[in-house]
């Protein structure tokens, strides 16, 4: 038999949370949609892409912060769209300056627009920055397992390495990676892209990762609000499965109600 796991709690930058769902605020319908679906999802993280959302750098436009208040979430800058060090690094400046002094960030340094794959080399060199720079950094990375020990023993809070491409919804694609991933880790790990149903995500956490952080998946989905609430539920159904612990796999069937000791 299986034995159950030990729980522990998600704590991220020394702070605790409920959910283990993070999300992201692009590619909604409009302000009042990404609002009710951050909502239904439970989350209590959420990411904001500091060069394609406004929160305060445009006062002349909608603000994103009036539909997903401070006062409520973790906002998470993050640096997408960036391909260098250099522009990540002063992104996270920039989403500093405007969040008064925030230091929680997540990193992401893309090599090329088609893939959407971390350039590592640029990603090791913008996390050293950072870090002596003060920030604490969830950092998006590759599914290796050595580039991610090394970015935990760098100093990044959390290491999020993808499940597949950006917004390609192919779901978790490399779960023996994933694996050697958390299995060697001694900071939070969470599946960050790839995820494109409920399915996806629970798979991630019975993978035991400590979280997963979507968008796509939520808000191109037919009914973003209904998809949410799926995946929140996803999350803590893998969670509970992973901390159960599954039974082993077999080869041959074995029967549900033991035949031992029957009288025909």
């Amino acid at each position: 038999m299986t034995e159950p796991k030990q729980d522990k709690p998600l704590i991220i930058a020394g702070r605790t949370y409920q959910s283990r769902l993070l999300v992201g605020t692009g590619k909604y319908r409009d302000l009042q949609q990404t609002g009710e679906a951050i909502d239904a999802s439970g989350a209590e993280i959420v990411t904001v892409a500091v060069r394609r959302t406004n929160i305060g750098q445009n006062p002349d436009e909608p603000n994103l912060l009036d539909v997903v208040s401070p006062d409520r979430y973790t906002i998470l800058p993050n640096t997408a769209g960036c391909f260098n060090a250099k522009d990540a690094v002063r992104t996270c400046k920039l989403a500093r300056e405007l969040l008064d002094g925030h230091n929680l960030v997540k990193l992401e340094v893309l090599g090329e627009e088609k893939t959407l794959y971390p350039n590592m080399p640029e990603t090791l060199d913008a996390a050293e920055t950072l870090i002596n720079d003060g920030f604490q950094v969830m950092v998006y990375t590759s599914d290796d397992p050595l580039m991610a020990k090394r970015l935990e023993e760098m100093g990044c809070i959390a290491v999020m390495p993808l499940g597949a491409p950006i917004g390609s919804g192919l779901g978790i694609q490399n779960r023996y990676n994933i694996r050697m991933i958390v299995e060697n880790a001694e900071v939070p790990i969470l599946v960050d892209a790839g995820v494109g149903t409920a399915s996806d995500a629970t798979i991630a956490m019975e993978l035991g990762c400590d979280g997963v952080l979507m968008n796509t998946a939520i808000a191109q989905a037919g009914d973003p609000i209904r998809m949410a609430r799926a995946m929140r539920l996803a999350i803590e159904s893998g969670r509970e499965a992973w901390l159960a612990g599954r039974m082993p796999r077999k080869a041959y069937a074995s029967a549900s109600s033991p035949i031992d000791g029957t009288f025909f």
